[in-house]
């Protein structure tokens, strides 16, 4: 017998709105409303409205709370100030993805707190490492999970929007910011966050104020624009901005170097004397990285309609040289795109004679530089 999926506090609703719904990662959420090509171009042009209350929330108090974080977590997060948040990796001993988070830091050095958003597929591997990490420090780990909602407002009319129902100065909020804030009369954590390569904005709240938040939200949009949108278009976007996702861009299997994100993990950070898990393990993952790759990350742009998926190869001069991780057809490019690890030899951007084995067939795809959409400041 299997758990039923657990159902956000705006289940009601999704269903009133006629969503198809999915069980993702434990949890009944919706795929699409009505056409998930709509709902990604209504947040590359308007807004959209997502309920992502399947993310993990993991609370960290306690005066050793930043020196904890800097254990655990490849970061530095010591130095992220109150209100401001910092996107970062845990890693096992081999330097293996555990899973890539965002983490806030809501409290002061004097009373430090801090909220760990982990995915929804890896929250309770996240808390389990965190709590284990945590004996010997000063502080405590507690799953918040049940305590949120998470809505989010992407897209160029995301501002407008969420500033009619708040007096907090969004025009001061910079990306990867929060701050406390009253949004239509609610209680709410408001970051300068997103997944979909547009503006927008995530707003964490008690999940018995969701309904409210949603519905004030929604008939502000009204005018904008703002449609409510689902996993798949949020799956597209994330793509369209070669935004990783763990599972298919990010596994045990690979270190944040593999994965071209090196850049996350902080060597240079001082709290208990330089060490955190993993950090062996990183220092030679750098090493070869810098020296001889063995597979790049590269974005795929179709030259023919055939959509690639992950798992398909990545093939050249009659060889596999690599491996698809996501595809999908892009609604604003109005091709098919995909990201893929190949090995690189193959990784520069406009190399010839690459291909994708699509059910036999080797389709000719052009090899380019990550993301395939960057949107104007």
């Amino acid at each position: 017998m299997t758990n039923a999926p657990r159902l956000t506090a705006l289940d009601s609703v999704h269903r009133s709105l006629g969503a198809t719904m999915t069980d993702f990662a434990g949890w009944d959420m919706p795929l699409r409303y009505a056409s998930e090509r709509d709902e990604h171009n209504a947040v590359r042009t308007k807004a959209g409205l997502f309920d992502l209350s399947h993310m993990g929330e993991i609370t960290v108090t306690g005066p050793a709370a930043a020196d904890l974080l800097d254990h655990a977590l490849v970061g530095n997060i010591g130095k992220v100030a109150a209100g401001r948040a910092r996107y970062t990796m845990i890693c096992r001993e081999d330097g293996g993805i555990l899973d890539d988070l965002i983490v806030y830091r809501l409290g002061e050095a004097e009373s430090p707190e801090f909220m760990v958003v982990a995915n929804a597929s890896n929250a309770q591997t996240v808390l389990d490492a965190l709590t284990a990490r945590a004996e010997g420090f000063d502080a405590e780990v507690r799953d918040d999970r049940d305590a949120y909602a998470l809505l989010a407002v992407q897209g160029p009319e995301a501002a407008a929007i969420v500033q009619s129902l708040t007096d907090a100065d969004l025009a001061g909020l910079k990306y990867y910011a929060g701050l406390p804030a009253t949004v239509a009369g609610v209680p709410a954590l408001l970051a300068r966050t997103g997944y979909t390569g547009e503006d927008g904005f995530e707003l964490f709240l008690a999940p018995e104020h969701a309904e409210t938040v949603w519905s004030a939200l929604t008939e502000a949009g009204s005018g904008r624009g703002l449609v409510p949108c689902g996993l798949s278009c949020r799956d597209t976007l994330r793509l369209e901005a070669g935004m990783p996702l763990y599972g298919h861009e990010l596994s045990t299997d690979l270190t944040p170097f593999d994965a071209g994100l090196g850049r996350v993990v902080k060597f240079e950070k001082t709290s208990n004397g330089g060490a955190f898990v993993g950090r062996a393990a990183l220092e030679k993952a750098a090493e070869r990285a810098e020296s001889a790759p063995p597979r790049k990350l590269v974005g795929l742009i179709a030259e023919g309609r055939r959509v690639p998926r992950a798992g398909y190869q990545v093939v050249a001069d009659g060889k596999v040289i690599g491996e698809v991780t996501s595809g999908a057809p892009s609604p604003t490019l109005g091709k098919p795109i995909a990201m893929a690890y190949v090995d690189a030899a193959h990784a520069e951007p406009g190399t010839a004679g690459v291909g994708v084995d699509i059910r036999g067939s080797h389709e000719p795809y052009e090899v380019v530089a990550l993301p395939f959409y960057k949107r104007e400041k």
